[in-house]
């Protein structure tokens, strides 16, 4: 029987014996690749198509309208990644998919999917190494893993490019940031957080950073900062979404 057909008769299954509320909106998951979110809530949410316009470097959602001119929000001139790439936007399917992908180490397949096609319109493809913004050791212990370190993998599987986890360390535990944080917080609550060890590997390397989520850009940014002084020669940003 084939494996499509098998998937059908054990998502009718769980949508009877396990019916599973929408993390959105409460409505049923009936497919189970869609993860904790139903069908309808990840039509609505909105996912970068070069049909609108964002920052050339960071990618921040500026307009629904398409342009042919590079624009850039200038509120990431002075980070030290050189691109960054994302899914879509922070809402809807997308926020509740990375709220779970915190809880539990597991990425659906509609959103790998949906990853893997992101990336592939990137230029991100001639990066030397993978590497995850790390947890410190006591969000790690929390946790119990590190959800940049899981799309690292997946990417890393994806497109062969090598993956490590030893060479970009958190040394310092900073808060949770919050959606009230502005700019100056977010930057101060991550500097030097971050150290490279084993530097020899990512000279003159081109870095693929991964994380979750971009919202200022501080993290990364710091991140990229340390990766560059210990020799890498550029480094590119992807995350699953980007926060408006």
């Amino acid at each position: 029987m084939p494996s499509t057909m098998l998937q059908k008769i054990y998502d009718s299954f769980l949508t009877l014996a396990y019916p599973q509320p929408c993390s959105v909106c409460d409505e049923s998951v009936e497919n189970s690749s869609d993860g904790v979110v139903c069908a309808r809530c990840w039509e609505n949410t909105r996912y970068f198509t070069s049909k609108e316009t964002a920052c050339h470097k960071c990618q921040k959602y500026l307009s629904p309208k398409p342009t042919n001119l590079k624009t850039f929000c200038h509120q990431c001139d002075d980070h030290f990644f050189d691109s960054a790439r994302t899914v879509g936007i922070y809402e809807n399917a997308l926020s509740a998919s990375i709220i779970r992908l915190k809880r539990e180490p597991i990425i659906p397949r509609h959103l790998k999917n949906l990853i893997a096609k992101a990336f592939d319109k990137t230029h991100f493809g001639d990066a030397d190494l993978t590497i995850p913004v790390p947890l410190s050791q006591t969000r790690f212990l929390e946790r119990g893993f590190n959800q940049a370190e899981i799309l690292a993998r997946f990417l890393s599987k994806h497109t062969r490019i090598k993956y490590s986890s030893d060479i970009l360390m958190r040394i310092k535990h900073s808060k949770v940031h919050r959606a009230g944080m502005d700019k100056k917080a977010r930057d101060m609550s991550v500097k030097k957080a971050f150290e490279v060890r084993n530097s020899e590997q990512i000279t003159g390397k081109k870095i693929l950073l991964t994380d979750d989520v971009l919202t200022s850009g501080a993290t990364v940014s710091h991140c990229a900062k340390v990766l560059k002084k210990a020799g890498a020669k550029s480094v590119y940003v992807f995350t699953i979404a980007r926060a408006m």
